[in-house]
C-alpha cells in the first residue's frame, strides 16, 4: 500500500455502506472515477449503474459476499456498521468508517439522549478498533463537523427551510460559538485521500472544513443564498430562551432544547492538521451558493458542493 499522502489509492474492489446518502452519492462518484469497481448496499432497491453493483440489504440482517474486498467503506450510522463488521466475516485489508465529532461534542449535554449519541459513537469506535486489531486489517475513522453541501444536512438545511417559510429567523445574541462547516464532497474525497496513507491506520481524524466562523455568521450565508432573503433578528438570550420554553409547551420546536442553546455558545471548531498531515486533507472554505439547500429555491440556477 503506498505511503505517499499524496498518491492515490491503487483502484480495487470496494464494498460501501451508506452509498445513496448525503456523502456515499459524490464517494461512489469519485471511487468510480479513480477506476474503483463498487458493491453498494443499501436498504432501498437501486438498479445497477456501470462500475455499481447495488445489493439490497441493512447492517442488522449481517449480510455476507463471499468475495474479498479491497476496501470496506462505511458512510452510515458508526454503531451499526462496528457490530456488523464485528459479527461478519468479510475479507478487506482496509476499513474507512465515519463516525462524528458529536462523540466529543455531546459527551457532557445536558440532555440524557445526546450524551447516549456520545457513549454510542465512542463505544463504536472502540469495537471497530478491536475488530479490526484482531483480524490484522487497517481501520480509520473519519469524524465530520457540520455537514453541507447536499441539502440533506439536519442543521443548515433545516435553518435555510425554516428561514425561507417564515421569512424570519430568529437567533439569540449569544449564537455566537465557533463553526467549522464541511462540504459533501471534501468528505468524499477524503475517503480516497486516506485509503492509502499508513499513517492513519488505527487513528480517528476530526475532518472539519477549512474556514472557522460564528455561528450567527454561518447562519447570514446561508440566508443571503435565500430569495427573498429571510430578516434575520437576533433578541438577548433570556427572551429567547422564554420564548423557547413557551414554544415547548405548546409542542412545538421540540427539537431545540436548551442543550442546543448552550451549544450556540460553545466553539466548535476542530484540529484538522493531524488530517493534513497524514493523508493530505485539504477542505474548502465555506462558500454556500443559491440553488445549494434542497427544496429551496426551486428553478434555481444549480452550482456545485450538528451541532
Amino acid at each position: 500500500m503506498e505511503n505517499d499522502i499524496h498518491s492515490a489509492a491503487v483502484a480495487g474492489r470496494a464494498l460501501v455502506f451508506g452509498g445513496s446518502g448525503q456523502i456515499g452519492e459524490p464517494l461512489l462518484a469519485q471511487l468510480l472515477a479513480a477506476g474503483w469497481e463498487v458493491t453498494a448496499v443499501s436498504r432501498q432497491a437501486h438498479a445497477d449503474t456501470p462500475g455499481v453493483h447495488w445489493v439490497q440489504a441493512d447492517l442488522y440482517g449481517f449480510w455476507r459476499d463471499g468475495q474479498a474486498f479491497d476496501a470496506v467503506i462505511s458512510c452510515g450510522p458508526l454503531d451499526n456498521f462496528a457490530r456488523w463488521y464485528a459479527g461478519s466475516d468479510i475479507h478487506s485489508p482496509r476499513v474507512v468508517a465515519f463516525g462524528s465529532t458529536s462523540a466529543e461534542v455531546k459527551q457532557d449535554s445536558a440532555e440524557p439522549a445526546e450524551r447516549d449519541v456520545a457513549r454510542r459513537l465512542r463505544e463504536a469506535e472502540q469495537l471497530l478498533f478491536a475488530t479490526a486489531a484482531e483480524r490484522g486489517v487497517a481501520a480509520t475513522v473519519l469524524r465530520p463537523t457540520l455537514i453541507y453541501g447536499a441539502g440533506r444536512d439536519k442543521t443548515l438545511t433545516s435553518i435555510a427551510r425554516m428561514a425561507q417559510r417564515t421569512r424570519l429567523l430568529v437567533l439569540p445574541t449569544c449564537a455566537k460559538g465557533m463553526r467549522q462547516p464541511v462540504h459533501v464532497q471534501d468528505l468524499a474525497k477524503s475517503v480516497l485521500q486516506v485509503l492509502p496513507a499508513a499513517a492513519s491506520h488505527g487513528r480517528a481524524y476530526a475532518v472539519g472544513g477549512g474556514e472557522v466562523l460564528p455561528y450567527n455568521q454561518m447562519v447570514r450565508r446561508v440566508l443571503a443564498t435565500l430569495r427573498p432573503r429571510p430578516l434575520l433578528l437576533r433578541v438577548p438570550t433570556p427572551l429567547f430562551v422564554w420564548a423557547l420554553r413557551k414554544a415547548h409547551g405548546k409542542g412545538r420546536l421540540l427539537g431545540m432544547n436548551e442543550a442546543v442553546l448552550e451549544r450556540m455558545r460553545d466553539p466548535l471548531a476542530f484540529d484538522i492538521e493531524p488530517a493534513r498531515r497524514d493523508f493530505g486533507y485539504a477542505p474548502r472554505a465555506f462558500l454556500v451558493q443559491r440553488g445549494m439547500f434542497v427544496g429551496i429555491n426551486e428553478g434555481a440556477e444549480e452550482t456545485l458542493p450538528e451541532h
